[in-house]
């Protein structure tokens, strides 16, 4: 089984199973996903009561030289409101995050041209120290791991280097900023050790939900095997069995017309029921998809074939049974091209537009009369015609001495 088809089979198995709106992001990352939703909302908030403490401090008397203290706090506060907005919103929290950690780190670096001059207190936190776990909060948001690592080390180190070189290198700053970068660093290994822990467990729930899925699908797809044996034994035993009946009995035209169309009938029925098991998902496929699947098709035939494709970037995806159904018919117009015409000029198209799908499959043979083909053969009038009219689409094939031509049509809305 490819890993397209397995990851059908467990979209459709997962499906099945009761779940609430939240779990639209796929068995695979159902539980990391809303971790992630709720570390947004924590930091979220977290950082608007931390970024409001440094805000008043900052709205204090100036700790920064004139010309650079109002972008300092423009830029600093202005990504940090921005990462806030984006947390409890949900939407580009890692951009924001990513955004605000590094203009911090930058406003860190020019701390010291910044204060270049004025007078400092060993006391005398500055307003830009109560944001440095938010940055290390900002870089679990944003980054891999070992960025993080990096930023919350780097962060509370390049303050207190800042400010040593503030305070002229005094030995009464050395044990002032020593405790604050230490701080720092301790409080940042919390918040990275928070974050890794949820993240790893979501990541083993996720997994173990997957195996389950995996285990449900196989079981449903081996009942489903059983219930087709079943079908197929309970059709071939009556359907097809007493249209065979029917037809050795039959002695008036009448009764030969009767068992024609149960013969009829009951190959339509086995056909149908042969492809049944197969169907799987109606999860949406794209064109692309779908001229894989012809070539596919055709490669299982025993041909190489490759399908000239003209997908517009509008076009959209098609529903999974609108898809099997246009791959199916596709695949019977290269078999009978095949069967009937040894393969010659063999050619397949496949066109997608914001409108629908259009698929060509043409031979060079020397061509049929439709209208001469016996009624029970199922081939084109099953196999392609009626299977694509199933889905809302249309089916004409043309046909003469310089060839064969089928063409599969859907449109938007049709299914």
């Amino acid at each position: 089984m490819s890993a397209e088809a397995s990851s059908s089979v467990l979209d459709s198995a997962w499906g099945q199973i009761p779940s609430s709106r939240e779990s639209t992001s796929g068995i695979g990352s159902f539980t990391r996903t809303r971790v992630e939703r709720i570390m947004a909302l924590v930091a979220g908030l977290g950082s608007m009561i931390l970024g409001a403490q440094a805000l008043v401090s900052a709205l204090g008397p100036p700790v920064t030289l004139p010309g650079w203290d109002l972008p300092y706090k423009v830029v600093i506060f202005g990504t940090l409101a921005l990462m806030i907005v984006a947390c409890l919103w949900g939407k580009g929290v890692r951009v924001a995050a990513g955004t605000f950690a590094v203009v911090y780190l930058i406003g860190l670096a020019f701390w010291p041209l910044a204060t270049a001059g004025l007078p400092t207190g060993t006391r005398d936190q500055p307003w830009i120290w109560y944001l440095v776990n938010i940055a290390t909060l900002a870089a679990v948001l944003a980054f891999p791991f070992a960025i993080q690592v990096g930023v919350t080390l780097f962060a509370p180190i390049l303050y207190g280097y800042g400010r040593l070189i503030q305070g002229d290198f005094a030995p009464d700053f050395w044990f002032a900023v020593a405790l604050d970068a230490t701080f720092g660093v301790i409080l940042g290994g919390v918040i990275l050790t928070l974050g890794w822990l949820f993240r790893k467990i979501a990541a083993n729930v996720d997994e173990t939900r997957t195996r389950a899925v995996s285990s449900y699908a196989k079981a449903a797809a081996s009942d489903a095997s059983e219930q087709e044996r079943m079908a197929v034994a309970a059709l071939m035993h009556d359907s097809v069995l007493a249209a065979l009946i029917a037809a050795e009995r039959a002695v008036t035209p009448r009764e030969g017309i009767l068992a024609a169309a149960m013969a009829r009938e009951a190959l339509t029925r086995l056909a149908n029921t042969e492809q049944a098991a197969h169907e799987g998902s109606d999860e949406p496929r794209d064109a692309e998809t779908i001229a894989d699947d012809i070539e596919a098709a055709a490669m299982e035939l025993g041909e190489t074939l490759t399908v000239h494709r003209r997908v517009n970037a509008l076009a959209r995806p098609v529903p999974g049974r609108v898809a099997r159904a246009l791959t199916l018919a596709a695949a019977q117009a290269v078999a009978n091209a095949l069967q009937h015409a040894d393969g010659e000029g063999l050619v397949a198209e496949l066109a997608a537009d914001d409108d629908g799908i259009r698929i060509e499959v043409r031979d060079a043979g020397g061509g049929f009369d439709l209208g001469a083909v016996p009624a029970d053969r199922l081939g084109i009038r099953a196999s392609i015609i009626a299977r694509v009219a199933a889905v809302g689409g249309s089916a004409d094939i043309d046909s003469g001495d310089w060839g064969t031509l089928v063409r599969l049509t859907w449109q938007e809305g049709a299914a």
